[in-house]
């Protein structure tokens, strides 16, 4: 899919000078939004970005994009692990 955002050519011009290949930062805003309202998964940016594993880890992380973990999680984990030990 292709999409076209219309920009001033000033703005154009001055992001392009700022931040280089416009379009990679634009998809690159696109996965760490999407990654925020949990609307993708980190195995989508890795995917969308064209990232392995370690690459999303570490572009996340530069963008302060933390790993969606809740207590819940947490307390799951906890149980799945206790259940193993006693196996």
């Amino acid at each position: 899919m292709s999409i076209t955002i219309e920009l001033p050519q000033n703005i154009e011009q001055h992001l392009q000078t700022e931040w280089g290949e416009l379009p990679r930062r634009v998809l690159e805003a696109v996965a760490v939004e999407g990654y925020r309202q949990e609307v993708l998964t980190r195995g989508q940016v890795g995917e969308l970005l064209s990232f392995n594993f370690w690459e999303t880890e570490a572009f996340l992380k530069s963008h302060e994009a933390v790993l969606h973990y809740s207590q819940l999680d947490l307390d799951q984990d906890r149980a799945n692990s206790e259940k193993l030990e006693h196996q």
